[in-house]
């Protein structure tokens, strides 16, 4: 993952059984993305024991799937349904760490070229 790359989450609920085209629509109408632009999009269940991240690699689509077999993920939320993430707090998601008890301090940060 590059230092350009945007991490979407959808913060609803999403029907696992979603494959490619039913999660690219979603990463178009409910994130308001476009999903073959390279960034990342992470759907979860309603239990939050399972995961998909949609990725645009520049030739092909992915969807990579996570079960967990024990706990569950801290999910984000927000009132419009989608939040961004840094690539920092991404790794603490996935490592089973909740986002709204950790402390963002301030620190410079270069913006990537054409966002913002």
């Amino acid at each position: 993952m590059g230092a350009a790359t945007r991490i979407y989450v959808a913060t609803g609920v999403t029907d696992m059984r979603l494959a490619f085209n039913g999660l690219y629509a979603l990463a178009a109408g409910q994130l308001q993305q476009n999903p073959q632009s390279g960034h990342l999009f992470l759907f979860a269940n309603k239990r939050r024991d399972r995961m998909k991240i949609l990725f645009f690699d520049g030739n092909s689509l992915w969807v990579c799937s996570r079960r967990m077999e024990q706990g569950r993920l801290h999910w984000p939320s927000s009132e419009d349904g989608r939040v961004q993430l840094t690539s920092e707090e991404f790794a603490l998601l996935i490592g089973g760490i909740d986002l709204t008890t950790t402390t963002k301090r301030k620190w410079y940060r270069k913006t990537p070229a054409g966002g913002g």
